[in-house]
């Protein structure tokens, strides 16, 4: 019998409109040097990894008449060449260019009727580097059955892997009867499976009724968004062009405030999203006075004694945080951001951060597409969802070409015309910014404050003593 789709996942697809296709995206960047890695090289690595996500040739089926959730089946008609994409900027490429290429891509949704994943191979960038952009459906990112893709192409070395040979049939696609059939023998095995199916049918049926009535109901949950979380630029439901900024920063210069002013890297990273957004609502001539915050959902990674150590899905939950963008003192503002983090430490189900870097494969992917899930279901009531995942401090490659840029692409949530992603990974600590293309036409601004923000904490640490740290590192 197929897998059934469970109701987390029925969750995420009802959120799912052409306004906020619920996708998360990785952006890498790649110096290919003498690897030969080229989009055929990235063809056939992908085929090869593709073995240990089986989930990514799989499609989504329903079952006639509602009569249970949809069920996972194999594509009949799977071609990887469809799913990977080859682009390319004019040469010589620049940032700005692939960043809007970025932003291009992450506003289509995936299609529906087949595996909900693409990967865009990018030529063209300055200095002979190449850009890898892939897009996964958060559906397909659970953490216990399934990890993202990007999780399982990179490795710790350029030397060559041993192929996995793997004979790989579809097996047939069930007809609608037999999808029928296996529903009715689940519901007499499992009556409670019938009320889950009936609530997965309604949800589907308030969410296709019509396009007014689907407008009214994002207009209105903004609205009651709006009502429940301070006032902000934020809260309001996007539409379905997106703009994209990418901003590198160096991890030594995060961990020399940490040394001086105590605290974690990971609250010297919110300290610094603060500090941008305080300077950007400046530009836009918008209070911020002593005493205004923004209510942020922050996802974080958890201890969970009864999974699997190889088990992700339940290690990430919301934590919602006060960013005090009204404080003027960029040390006060670290101080609170770690004053506020220092309970969910002290919970003792915090992760450290070695343990998040030292999962196997590139972790950050999957992790931002869990942080990601943990929104659709916990942000109401916050003006912000910020995803910040560490990842190694040592380089890794693929098929022999070594990473040397990776940027988190979080999807917008409705309600929310902002979304902000960070990983840290050898050496620096990489923010991907998405934005609503029409609310925040100067979200690049943003990007430029993030710098500006950090810089002002650097310049702070310059100026004080060095003093032990206060417990906690990172």
């Amino acid at each position: 019998m197929s897998e059934r789709l469970r109701a987390a996942d029925l969750a995420v697809l009802s959120a799912e409109t052409s306004r906020t296709p619920m996708h998360n995206a990785t952006l890498e960047i790649f110096d290919p040097g003498d690897s030969g890695f080229d989009y055929d090289a990235l063809i056939a690595h992908i085929e090869d990894r593709i073995t240990f996500v089986p989930r990514y040739r799989q499609a989504i089926r329903g079952v006639p008449g509602r009569l249970a959730n949809p069920v996972w089946v194999d594509d009949p008609d799977f071609d990887v060449g469809y799913h990977v994409r080859r682009s390319a900027l004019p040469r010589p490429g620049n940032i700005d260019q692939l960043r809007e290429l970025t932003a291009r891509i992450m506003s289509r949704r995936l299609d529906p009727s087949r595996p909900l994943w693409e990967v865009y191979f990018v030529e063209g960038l300055d200095g002979g580097r190449v850009a890898v952009l892939s897009k996964s459906h958060q559906i397909l990112v659970d953490g216990i059955a399934t990890v993202d893709l990007g999780q399982v192409l990179l490795d710790v070395d350029p030397g060559p892997r041993m192929i996995v040979h793997e004979d790989w049939h579809p097996a047939g696609e069930p007809s609608g009867a037999s999808l029928v059939l296996d529903a009715l023998a689940e519901t007499a095995r499992n009556p409670k499976a019938l009320a889950t199916s009936a609530r997965g049918t309604a949800g589907t049926v308030a969410r296709t009724a019509g396009a007014v009535t689907g407008r009214l109901a994002s207009i209105a949950g903004a609205l009651s968004n709006r009502r429940s979380a301070p006032d902000s630029p934020f809260n309001v439901d996007p539409s379905e062009q997106r703009r994209v900024v990418l901003v590198r920063t160096a991890l030594k210069d995060y961990r020399r405030v940490r040394r001086v002013h105590g605290g974690t890297v990971n609250d010297v990273i919110l300290a610094t999203i603060t500090g941008a957004i305080r300077a950007w609502l400046m530009t836009r001539a918008e209070s911020v006075g002593t005493g205004r915050r923004i209510k942020a959902l922050v996802p974080m990674s958890v201890i969970d004694e009864d999974l699997e150590p190889t088990s992700l899905g339940s290690q990430v939950i919301g934590h919602r945080l006060d960013l005090p963008i009204g404080e003027a003192s960029p040390v006060i503002r670290l101080h609170q951001v770690s004053y506020a983090f220092k309970a969910h430490s002290e919970t003792g189900r915090a992760l450290a951060a070695d343990r998040i870097a030292g999962v196997a494969g590139f972790a950050p992917t999957t992790f931002h597409a869990l942080g990601s899930r943990v929104a659709v279901d916990e942000s109401q009531g916050v003006n912000l969802v910020i995803t910040n995942v560490p990842g190694p401090q040592f380089p890794m490659y693929m098929a022999g070409a070594e990473m040397i840029e990776t940027y988190p692409v979080p999807p917008l949530q409705p309600g929310f015309a902002l979304a902000i992603g960070v990983t840290s990974y050898d050496g620096g600590v990489y923010y991907g910014i998405t934005a609503d293309r029409d609310i925040l036409p100067d979200v690049d601004v943003l990007g430029q404050c993030v710098r500006e923000a950090l810089d002002e904490l650097v310049d702070s640490a310059s100026d004080t003593r060095p003093r032990a740290p206060r417990g906690r590192k990172k």
